[in-house]
């Protein structure tokens, strides 16, 4: 399918302050020089602010990141998760046409989008609320036919099970997204035949489902007010925060009136092989040797012992727990960055239902914790305890 840039295009584009942050926080992720890696997220959280990219967004990112224009648009246009034109104010709604779902009702499903909202694909509806398209697969094909609609899977579809969906969010509610029709998520429709032992103690819907029904709206969009903008690993002395709009003015930035080469290539995206340092000619394997002393000289001190490594194991400490959350109720968890549904279930059958329980571990509480998650370094890689401490004092 053609995707080409909208024709009509606003003047300017430019983030909220708060979503410049977290793009900020974004690029501040990457090495120097590795900024572009921030260009999909980056595009998205445009998207989520305006509804769609525009060529002055797409260009806004790019500057940015320090990239040719092109380069960006070449991610833009390439994903059917990027939106090139306005999309209904309420919903945009995609439908997979690949083989599965066509077998099991696509064209169903694309009839009542031109019934109920548009004939034609990316036109919006009379009232501006929706839209539709036809994608390639969405990687669903156990639950064909299927739709994606806003952030979520609806799966296991019909033609009025759809029109239903439509109809719920055009009166302002989010339906239950996942399968539509009482499965659990992709087991046989006749129910489970194997790993019945797994039924027990799971969530009333598949994760993502729940995930989307705690959340409450995943149709909403972003415009960055809403949404943590915790980035732990920005901490410490070497953070470096917007390190792409700090470059030397001699490096080229397609898009601020300097021109890449040939090729469309910035210094920054050169391989890096091409930038790797010359070896030396007396060892080919490019590790210096140290000469060895003159005679009568003094050899040189040995160097000091290295510091022990960060990781090393550390003795266990139970944290204070608490039997029952406190008067006012538990604390969400999962607004922490790498706690979802099952890791707070898991925190609370453990005794840690507050911010401020995990604002209090150190690295002896950590090593207890950790040993009895079952998903040992998730604390520390997405730095629970400095989250924690942020959320308890808010």
């Amino acid at each position: 399918m053609l995707r080409r840039l909208y024709h009509d295009q606003p003047a300017a584009f430019a983030f909220t302050p708060a979503n410049q942050a977290w793009a900020e926080g974004q690029i501040s992720k990457y090495p120097e020089g590795r900024q572009a890696s921030a260009i999909i997220p980056l595009l998205w959280r445009a998207q989520e602010q305006e509804g769609w990219l525009s060529r002055p967004a797409i260009e806004h990112v790019a500057n940015m990141l320090g990239m040719a224009y092109i380069r960006a648009l070449e991610v833009a246009t390439f994903y059917f998760m990027f939106q090139l034109q306005p999309v209904g104010s309420v919903a945009h709604i995609q439908v997979c046409g690949t083989l599965s779902c066509m077998i099991c009702g696509a064209e169903d499903l694309i009839a009542v989008c031109q019934d109920k909202i548009a004939d034609q694909p990316h036109a919006l509806s009379a009232d501006g609320k929706f839209s539709w398209e036809e994608v390639e697969c969405l990687g669903s094909c156990a639950n064909a036919p299927m739709a994606q609609i806003g952030k979520d899977y609806y799966e296991d579809l019909t033609a009025e099970r759809l029109a239903q969906i439509i109809d719920e969010l055009a009166a302002g509610k989010v339906p239950v997204p996942g399968p539509q029709n009482g499965r659990y998520a992709a087991e046989p429709l006749k129910g489970l035949t194997s790993l019945k032992d797994h039924e027990s103690g799971r969530t009333k819907y598949n994760a993502s489902a729940q995930l989307a029904v705690d959340i409450g709206d995943t149709i909403k969009r972003i415009d960055g007010t809403e949404v943590p903008l915790l980035t732990p690993w920005r901490d410490g002395p070497k953070a470096k925060v917007g390190a792409a709009r700090s470059r030397k003015a001699a490096e080229p930035t397609p898009g601020n009136g300097m021109s890449a080469d040939a090729t469309g290539v910035t210094v920054q995206e050169a391989p890096a092989a091409s930038r790797a340092k010359p070896r030396s000619k007396a060892d080919p394997a490019g590790s210096p040797k140290a000469a060895a002393p003159k005679a009568g000289t003094k050899a040189a001190p040995a160097p000091a012992a290295a510091a022990p490594v960060a990781g090393a194991s550390v003795a266990e400490v139970a944290p204070k727990r608490r039997k029952v959350p406190r008067a006012g109720g538990a604390d969400d968890l999962k607004i922490i960055n790498g706690i979802g549904p099952l890791l707070e279930k898991m925190l609370n059958e453990m005794g840690f239902w507050h911010f401020d329980q995990i604002a209090t571990w150190g690295p002896a509480e950590i090593a207890w914790v950790d040993a009895r998650l079952k998903f040992k370094g998730r604390i520390e890689r997405d730095d629970w305890v400095s989250q924690a401490k942020a959320l308890a004092k808010s």
